[in-house]
Parts: structure tokens; C-alpha cells; sequence
């Protein structure tokens, strides 16, 4: 393929992302998910001259794409970092509070299209999966150095695959004798070792997902970064996250519940609740799905959904 082949990408949840956000015209936001942009244009359309935008991404393709928009709009900074490092990077931009987070997880439709990044089993290439090529093992290279149990542990924690024993024992005897080292050996090899496919889904896809989220170390970003985003928000400012798996939706439903309530006090501490400090974040409405005509137009917006809390005045504790 070509490397200046472009890959579409439709937006999932747009308009109700960016509503959630309630952007303030001279506001500060941080679109932790760049992609290609659906998310921050449409923010930048409701920023007046002074508000700013600061874009994540780990991925060179986005961060190109990331880097022509910040050409044309100075209110526009442009990170090529993984979110989990949200604080650092806004120290080293000079901001101290934000108005706004918005992070729509997992993987975009470009990283799947493009065969030659070796995320999709629906093509024959090198078996990489890194977010960010230039950094980090590929799945191959950590394919071929993986213990069984690591293996197994891998398949079966993130991807929730039954068969997660049976993969990572083939996957060490296979390797013995010739590298796992595209994405068609590896479909092919779990399709041997997976004994009952379920409807319309091809065997490969749970040992794919989960290599691909421990590759990236997915929800590992995901539990670093609520903390910090919530923590540079302003008073009143939101944090808006989509989420299209259970275990990406897990952490931040957690998140949302643990620091919008009170912990439970023993029942000899004679104190009420109006007499402690106030939660740090209240959860704003209910969980938000693609409406039916989305998922029409984008079968892949399927699975998402979309969790929002707002920053209070009450303190963020650690833990």
C-alpha cells in the first residue's frame, strides 16, 4: 500500500462528545485522541481566538495529520506522547488548569484499514500492532519472547478468550520452529485452536484484541490518565470518555462511581454527608450509545459508549 494512501474515518458519537464537553469560546481542552480530527475541528468550531486546544496522539500518521492542523490554527498544540503522560505534557506546555477532556478510546478505523500496521487479521502483513511503530516490541517480537503463561494470561485477560491455554501452547511450539511473524500465521494458528467460533465473528478476533490492548498497554493508559485529567480540570469543567469494550468502559464507569460519591463511614463515625467534602466529580446524565441511525451508517460505533462527569470543588484524594 502505499503510504500516502488515505483511510477513511468517521467520526463515532461526534456531536454528542463535543456537546458534553459544554466548550466556553476562550476555554482550554485537551482532545486526548486525535485520530484525525473529527473531535478537535469541531471543538475549534465553538473556540473563540483565545481558546486553545492541546491534541494527543501516539500514532505518526495522526500526529502528521495533527501537526497541518496546528500549521493552519495556532490555537492548536500538538503532542506526540500517549495520554498517560497528560501531566507532564501540560507542564511543559505551561498550562496549569483545563476547561475540558474529551478521550475516545481504543483503535481508529485508519490503524485497522491500513493492512501493512498489522492490526487486522483481514490481511496478510507484518505482525506489529504498535500505535506507535517507532516505539516499543512489536506483537511479533513480543510473540517470540513470551513465556506460555504470559501468553495465556494475555489472551485471556484482555481478550476473554476460552481458548486463551490452548493459543499460548501452540504459540510456543509453533515458534520453535519458524517466527509468528505476520498476522495471517497468527489467525491461522488460533483458528486451529479455538474449537467453537462464535456467529459472525472470525476465530482470531479476541487473541488480536487482547495482544493489541497489551501491546499498547491500553487500559493501563486508560486507569493512568482519569486521575490526572480530572485533576487539572477546572471547577465545572468536564471530562467526557468513549469507550468501545467492556473492559475500557469498566474503568471508567469505576472511576466515575468511586469519586461521585461518598465512601461509606463506619456507623460509629457521627458525621453526615452534607458535612463532608464535597465529591471531586459528579457523573453528568447517563451513559450515552450511538443512536440506530449512526450505527447504520458506522456498523463500527456499534459498541460505544460515551461516560461524562464534571469537576467539582471537592478535593481529589489519591487511590
Amino acid at each position: 500500500m502505499s503510504e500516502k494512501q488515505e483511510f477513511k474515518h468517521i467520526t463515532v458519537l461526534l456531536h454528542e462528545a463535543v456537546d458534553a464537553l459544554a466548550v466556553k469560546e476562550n476555554g482550554i481542552y485537551v482532545d486526548g485522541t486525535f485520530g484525525r480530527g473529527g473531535h478537535s475541528r469541531l471543538i475549534l468550531s465553538k473556540l473563540g481566538s483565545q481558546g486553545r486546544l492541546i491534541v494527543f496522539d501516539k500514532d505518526p500518521q495522526a500526529v502528521a495529520v495533527a501537526e497541518a492542523l496546528a500549521a493552519e490554527d495556532k490555537r492548536v498544540s500538538v503532542v506526540h506522547d500517549g495520554f498517560a503522560n497528560f501531566q507532564t505534557a501540560l507542564d511543559g506546555l505551561g498550562i496549569e488548569r483545563i476547561d475540558g477532556a474529551l478521550f475516545d478510546l481504543g483503535i481508529s478505523s485508519p490503524q485497522i484499514d491500513d493492512g501493512e500496521r498489522g492490526f487486522s487479521f483481514r490481511y496478510d502483513a507484518p505482525l506489529d500492532m504498535r500505535m506507535d511503530p517507532t516505539r516499543g516490541l512489536s506483537a511479533a517480537q513480543w510473540l517470540a519472547q513470551a513465556d506460555e503463561q504470559e501468553i495465556h494470561e494475555v489472551i485471556k485477560n484482555y481478550g476473554e478468550e476460552r481458548f486463551s491455554r490452548q493459543i499460548a501452547r501452540a504459540v510456543v511450539a509453533k515458534r520453535a520452529e519458524a517466527p509468528i511473524d505476520t498476522t495471517r500465521k497468527l489467525a491461522q494458528l488460533v483458528a486451529e485452536n479455538v474449537r467453537t467460533r462464535e456467529r459472525g465473528q472470525d476465530p482470531a478476533t479476541r487473541t488480536f484484541q487482547a495482544v493489541r490492548i497489551y501491546i499498547n498497554r491500553e487500559l493501563e493508559e486508560v486507569a493512568a490518565v482519569l486521575p490526572q485529567a480530572v485533576g487539572r480540570l477546572k471547577t465545572g469543567g468536564r471530562l467526557a470518555v468513549i469507550a468501545f469494550h467492556s473492559l475500557e468502559d469498566r474503568i471508567v464507569k469505576q472511576f466515575i462511581k468511586k469519586h461521585s460519591r461518598h465512601e461509606p463511614l463506619p456507623r460509629w463515625v457521627m458525621v453526615k454527608d452534607d458535612e463532608r467534602p464535597q465529591p471531586p466529580v459528579k457523573e453528568v446524565g447517563k451513559a450515552v450509545k450511538p443512536s440506530a441511525a449512526e450505527i447504520e451508517a458506522n456498523p463500527r460505533s456499534r459498541s460505544a459508549i460515551l461516560r461524562i462527569a464534571e469537576r467539582t470543588d471537592g478535593p481529589l484524594t489519591e487511590g
